[in-house]
C-alpha cells in the first residue's frame, strides 16, 4: 500500500514539476538527491560495517560471553523461561551489545537468532510467549550509551558536535524501556 502512496506522491510532484516549468528544478533535484543519497549511503555503510566487524571480533574472541555474563543477572530476570546458559540469552546479550553502541543494524542479525531461540523455548507455539513480548519491547525501545549511527549521520551533515544529544537520548531511551517492561509486568499478570 505505501508503494502506491509514495508511487502517487511522486508521480505528482513529477508531473508539477513539468505543469509549473520547473522542468530543469526537477531534474537538478533529482540529480543532486540521487547523489546526497550515495553519499549518505556510503558514510552509513562504512559505520556498519566498522561496527559489526567488531562486533563479529568480539564474539569470536570471547568478548561477548564477558558482555553475557555482566548482563546475565539483569537479562536471567527479565527472561524467566530462558535456562541460565541457553543460545537465547546469548543471543539477546549481543543484541543489547549492540544496541547500546547504537548499532541496531549490527543487532539485526542476533535479535533474529534470539527470537528464534525463545521461539523453540517456547515449543514453537503460535503464541508468543512473555519473554518474546519483552524482547520485542527491549528492542523497540532499547537504551543506547553510544548512538553511532545518528552521531554518523549528525557529523555528515556538518554537526560541529555530533554527540552533544547524549543525556537527551539517554534519558529518552531509559524512560521509554522503563515505561515499556512496566506496562508488560503488568499485562502479564
Amino acid at each position: 500500500m505505501l508503494n502506491y502512496i509514495f508511487g502517487a506522491i511522486i508521480l505528482i510532484s513529477v508531473l508539477c514539476g513539468i505543469f509549473t516549468g520547473n522542468g530543469v528544478k526537477l531534474a537538478d533535484g533529482i540529480i543532486e538527491g540521487a547523489k546526497d543519497s550515495i553519499e549518505l549511503l556510503t558514510t552509513m555503510a562504512g559505520m556498519l560495517l566498522l561496527w559489526s566487524g567488531i562486533m563479529e571480533i568480539a564474539a569470536q574472541g570471547g568478548f561477548t560471553k564477558v558482555i553475557g555474563r555482566a548482563l546475565s543477572p539483569v537479562l536471567r530476570r527479565l527472561f524467566k523461561n530462558a535456562p541460565k546458559n541457553s543460545k537465547a540469552l546469548n543471543y539477546i546479550s549481543m543484541n543489547v551489545s549492540a544496541n547500546l553502541l547504537g548499532l541496531g543494524n549490527a543487532a539485526t542479525p542476533f535479535g533474529l537468532s534470539a527470537m528464534k531461540e525463545l521461539h523453540r523455548l517456547n515449543n514453537e507455539s503460535e503464541r508468543v510467549s512473555d519473554d518474546m513480548v519483552v524482547f520485542v519491547l527491549m528492542n523497540t525501545a532499547s537504551i543506547q550509551l553510544m548512538p553511532t549511527m545518528v552521531g554518523t549521520l549528525r557529523q555528515s551533515y556538518g554537526s560541529k558536535a555530533p554527540f552533544d544529544i547524549l543525556p537527551a537520548v539517554w534519558i529518552s531511551s531509559a524512560c521509554a524501556l522503563a515505561v515499556g517492561l512496566i506496562l508488560a509486568k503488568i499485562i502479564r499478570r
